[in-house]
């Protein structure tokens, strides 16, 4: 079986949420004598080996920008695909919806993950956002199987497109015990700071929650871990808030580090909105971490319901509340530490999830009669 992957960055470029789950999907399907095929932004890579842990690597073009650059790629990387002699093209981009129908110009079976609500995002309003939504609803039309990577995700695609997903959410990092001393760099002590991770964009609430702390009567700090790659104002806006109680380290590519800074928080605040299973979330749950988290559908599917997590609303004074309530009560914290990590079922374990997308891959190719 030869499958291509189309979307992120590519391999082994870490960024976001795709490229770590094309990295563990890649490597695992190799394992099973799957031949990967990955197509990377030729620009983020210098110098551009053809092959890298068994994994085929392409690099072609695309052009700067934040709205376009996706798409410019997606879209040559699909009519290359189309042409190759993969078997399967699996895209992991819901821009490339619309492009659907070029694999079936030479009869390429097809798979997307449609991740997130993209047209809800505020970073696409106007344009963007109609583009999006346009995106889904030609997806589920031209595609041969959409996956969703949480329950709630495939129930708001049955209900806004009438179209059914197989679920197959994201794996969890294994739980690794980084030492105290990993934060002393943050100048920060051990359960005297809050934690937030994640890209500074409106819709993962990190304004929200900044100015729900900011208001609230807490002494601690709180850590702003992530920034994005692109000028922008936004980003810049939070940036400038910086003082001895809120820190903003920027991007921590140091996954010691990074799981330092999660184990030794006195509580993991998740803001995300719109997508299905977040990987900061399940790195807090791995990092045996308190959570307070927004209240959506999807956060309340990870945290089954407020067993393994507080949630606030979306208002300032709901944060400042949330924050009082878990330092009035640290019995809470410890008993939400303790048992966190056993939500991380197999539906969480990136083999399950390896063997789940296997199986998909080899149902298309070879259909039971």
């Amino acid at each position: 079986m030869k499958i291509a992957i189309i979307g992120t960055r590519g391999y082994p470029y870490v960024y976001g949420g795709f490229e770590t789950m094309v990295r563990e999907l890649s490597e695992r399907l190799v394992k099973k004598d799957v031949e990967v095929h990955v197509y990377c932004q030729k620009n983020l890579f210098n110098p551009r080996p053809p092959q890298v842990n068994g994994v085929h690597l392409h690099y072609l073009p695309t052009i700067k920008g934040k709205s376009v650059n996706q798409i410019i790629h997606c879209f040559l990387s699909v009519i290359h695909a189309t042409f190759s002699s993969a078997d399967v093209i699996f895209v992991v981009n819901l821009a490339a919806g619309p492009m659907g129908w070029i694999p079936k110009l030479t009869g390429k079976k097809t798979i997307i993950n449609v991740d997130g609500l993209e047209w809800l995002r505020p970073k696409w309003k106007g344009l963007g956002g109609m583009y999006f939504y346009f995106a889904a609803k030609m997806a589920v039309r031209l595609f041969d199987r959409i996956i969703t990577d949480a329950e709630a995700m495939r129930k708001i695609y049955l209900e806004e497109f009438h179209t059914d997903s197989k679920v197959i959410a994201y794996g969890a990092p294994p739980f690794k015990p980084a030492g105290e001393e990993l934060i002393e760099r943050f100048r920060l002590n051990k359960g005297e700071y809050y934690l937030i991770v994640g890209r500074l964009i409106p819709d993962n609430n990190a304004d929200l929650i900044i100015k729900g702390f900011l208001n609230s009567k807490s002494t601690k700090k709180l850590v702003v871990v992530g920034d994005v790659p692109y000028a922008d104002v936004f980003a810049e806006g939070l940036k400038s808030l910086q003082n001895e109680r809120l820190i903003f380290p920027g991007y921590v590519t140091d996954q010691q580090e990074l799981a330092a800074l999660y184990q030794n928080s006195f509580a993991y605040i998740h803001g995300h909105k719109y997508g299905g299973t977040n990987p900061a979330m399940l790195k807090a749950m791995s990092n045996k971490c308190a959570i307070l988290a927004l209240d959506t559908v999807f956060n309340r599917e990870m945290l089954s319901d407020g067993e393994f997590g507080l949630f606030f609303g979306e208002r300032e004074n709901s944060v400042a509340t949330c924050l009082q309530l878990l330092e009035e009560h640290p019995d809470q914290l410890e008993t939400l530490r303790s048992k966190v990590s056993s939500g991380l079922t197999d539906k969480y374990n990136w083999d399950h999830v390896a063997d789940n997308y296997y199986e998909t891959i080899k149902a298309l190719i070879r259909p039971s009669k």
